[in-house]
């Protein structure tokens, strides 16, 4: 059970990859038709980039089929795989977009930095000069960034 749990958590985090290059090479290349609805405003509660989560809900709920059937890896892999899609949804579309509307306010430093980090990424409303691709994973350089905003807060007041 032990391997299943670490097989599980350990495709959670390699989902972050997977949804980075899918982000920069994928989406803002060949399937920019796809997803430049997500750079513009939403007119109603879908917009075309939906069905990239449409196909990795696909994936997933094949590999927990088939895994579940078979009574092999293959199930914790595909719940690994929902489970980052769960959380990205959290995140990206509760909490950064506001898509669900909730009341919520950021209050710890990971979800400021994150929503920081992608409204750097929405800067851009083209395919070509994009950057922070990541979803749960904030670089480096952004990390830094939300630290200089920060401390210019603090000089104000």
């Amino acid at each position: 059970m032990i391997i299943n749990i670490l097989l599980m958590v350990g495709t959670f985090a390699f989902m972050e990859g997977v949804a980075w290059f899918t982000h920069k090479y994928i989406m803002h290349g060949f399937l920019w038709n796809l997803h430049k609805s997500h750079h513009s405003e939403r007119h109603g509660a879908f917009e075309l980039n939906d069905f990239f989560g449409v196909f990795f809900a696909i994936v997933a709920i094949i590999l927990i089929k088939i895994g579940f059937e078979e009574l092999n890896y293959l199930f914790w892999i595909g719940l690994g795989i929902t489970a980052y899609g769960l959380a990205y949804f959290i995140f990206h579309d509760v909490i950064v977009h506001r898509r669900v509307k909730i009341k919520f306010i950021a209050s710890s430093d990971y979800l400021k930095k994150i929503i920081r980090a992608h409204k750097i990424h929405h800067k851009t409303t083209t395919k070509e000069n994009g950057e922070a691709f990541g979803f749960l994973y904030i670089a480096r350089k952004y990390r830094a960034a939300q630290a200089k905003a920060q401390s210019k807060k603090s000089q104000i007041f």
